[in-house]
């Protein structure tokens, strides 16, 4: 294990670069210290295999990175993640060293049952045919490929490329009754017994059966475990049948446990950490279930872990109330040691709950939720800006029309499948309450309106169309729209503009942004929006006053002290984060 570098006292190096070596010392002998408590069974099982490294500059001799190696493999990782480390290279086989199974306490695993023999063919006649005439002209055989199909291996034989001449004695007796009963196993193959397992070759064989299931979850029903031909295919390479009963039973209860220690482990390791909840609102308006708050953990690396979920009941949640279940969610995290949680973030419904607990643990930033912020500014403009509900109630009445309409559809579905070469209805909105998070529904139906521009056009001048619209007056308001540039354009700008939102709010959840960041985020929404308005001749005014309105719902002062005060905002290469602005569980 590398030494530590102590921070040099040569005068020609910059307070920077000083802070920048300090920096990469600390995070080196964190991970040390992490590794040495592992190697005691107080840490993660990973360790064992992997060992931190200082990186040093080969002209200055000064360290510069701290990374991961693989003591297995002499592989070198990044140090950032340490747990997505084992996985992507211990857990799933990318190390060719690693033996073991990726679990504490667990026995070495053994072969793979592709090393086993290979069981018998189902083709039994055109093996037996060949079989057959092998025994017609066993007098003149190529030796080590014929060995090698019936398992010879001291007959006789003579090298490859000569010729065979059998004497006839009793040396040739064992090799045909050899010969004979691979002839009888060929053409009665279910007599013949699969490949046998030891006791941990099916158990390991089973843990990975089961782990592929788990991970495929939702996809794969328990009803396939009992189809007859899986079941055929598991006795078929020596496996027993796995039930519903193992699989929902004690394997599960193992994975909750191994899962749940391993995420307490990464807790415990943390310096500090911010709690992330979210599901504070009902959806009884369209489930009609009760509130399920999922309560997660920020780490400062940059990931994140579920805690645990909380019903609170349907209907509304008192502030209060609120305020007592993220509290109880912080002492069952870190218990006494509080102060090692620096804040919480949720959803902007429990602003007042969050602003108490702040004024109450006056060492906790307790801010609003990054994403939520930018798709309640979907909302914000759904409600308060005329050319966004102009845009959605047109398309609501235009894309029931064509649904709806029988000799409509059938022209639309024609006409698409010409242009687009596939067929289908334009999808409408089941809900556009608050509950369905950044207006999804709707922004495909407009997306599905924009794409099929040309198709509405060809539709409209059908005659089937235009012998409706002669009767309904509902079919010539619908058909003077899709032919009207005014309704194409402002279609066009208010998809632009939840495009452009929907885009910031994915790569907030992607990249993670740190709290000081949440300022030039805020700044570069307003940027686009107002190129936005000028690019379709919108009037800036309105708009203007939607987005700082919802910019002062979520701002917090601490935005402005971080941006100052974070160093991680001037040094690319800093590794321990700040917690980031949202939760990770978001429904």
């Amino acid at each position: 294990m590398a030494s530590t570098s102590s921070t040099p006292s040569d005068p020609s190096i910059s307070i920077h670069d000083d802070t920048a070596i300090r920096a990469v010392n600390k995070r080196y002998q964190g991970l040390v210290t992490v590794k040495t408590k592992a190697i005691k069974g107080k840490g993660a099982w990973y360790w064992a295999h992997l060992e931190p490294i200082l990186m040093k500059n080969p002209d200055t001799h000064l360290p510069k990175a701290v990374k991961l190696k693989c003591c297995l493999c002499e592989a070198v990782f990044s140090a950032s993640n340490p747990s997505r480390t084992a996985t992507e290279h211990l857990k799933k086989g990318t190390c060719p060293n690693f033996v073991s199974v990726s679990r504490p306490n667990s026995a070495i695993s053994p072969l793979p049952i592709s090393s086993l023999p290979s069981p018998p063919s189902n083709n039994h006649r055109k093996r037996g045919s060949q079989m057959g005439t092998a025994l017609k002209s066993l007098a003149l055989v190529e030796s080590n490929k014929y060995c090698d199909q019936v398992g010879y291996i001291n007959s006789g034989f003579t090298p490859k490329g000569q010729d065979l001449v059998l004497s006839g004695g009793k040396e040739d007796l064992g090799a045909l009754a050899m010969l004979e009963d691979s002839v009888k196993r060929l053409k009665s193959p279910k007599a013949s017994p699969g490949p046998l397992l030891n006791k941990d070759q099916i158990d390991s064989a089973l843990e990975l059966l089961s782990d592929w299931f788990y991970e495929v979850c939702g996809s794969v029903s328990f009803s396939s475990l009992e189809h007859p031909t899986f079941r055929a295919f598991l006795n078929q390479v020596g496996l027993p049948c796995l039930s519903r009963r193992e699989l929902s039973g004690a394997r599960l209860d193992n994975r909750f446990y191994e899962a749940k220690s391993e995420v307490e482990a990464r807790i415990r390791d943390a310096m500090f950490f911010q709690v992330a909840c979210n599901g504070w609102k009902s959806n009884k308006c369209c489930s009609g279930e009760d509130n399920l708050v999922k309560f997660g953990v920020n780490l400062p690396n940059g990931t994140s872990v579920f805690h645990k979920a909380v019903m609170t009941g349907g209907g509304a949640v008192s502030s209060k109330y609120a305020e007592e279940i993220m509290w109880e969610a912080v002492t069952g995290i870190c218990g006494s040691g509080s102060q090692r949680c620096v804040g919480i973030v949720s959803d902007k419904y429990m602003t007042e709950a969050l602003r108490n607990l702040e004024i109450q643990y006056q060492w906790m930033v307790n801010i609003s939720c990054q994403v939520q912020g930018f798709v309640s500014l979907i909302k914000d403009f759904s409600k308060e800006l005329q050319l966004f509900r102009t845009v959605i109630e047109n398309c609501l009445k235009l894309a029931n029309f064509v649904n709806n309409a029988s000799q409509v559809r059938s022209s639309f579905q024609k006409y698409r499948m010409q242009v687009l070469d596939y067929t289908g209805l334009l999808r409408v909105p089941w809900c556009r309450c608050d509950c369905v998070k950044d207006f999804a529904p709707v922004y495909a139906m407009l997306e599905d309106v924009l794409s099929c521009a040309r198709v509405l056009q060809m539709v409209i001048l059908d005659e089937a169309c235009k012998l409706i619209c002669a009767e309904d007056p509902v079919a010539r308001e619908v058909s003077a729209m899709v032919q009207s540039e005014v309704f194409w354009n402002e279609l066009e700008a208010v998809y632009s503009l939840m495009k452009l939102i929907r885009g910031m709010a994915q790569d907030i959840e992607t990249e993670r942004p740190l709290i000081g960041e949440c300022l030039p985020l805020w700044q570069e929404l307003k940027a686009k929006v107002k190129e936005w308005g000028a690019r379709f001749n919108i009037a800036e005014g309105q708009v203007e006053k939607i987005v700082e309105k919802r910019f002062r719902k979520n701002y917090h002062p601490a935005w402005s002290a971080a941006f100052i005060l974070d160093p991680s905002l001037f040094d690319e290469g800093h590794e321990w984060k700040i917690p980031p602005t949202f939760q990770v569980f978001d429904s």
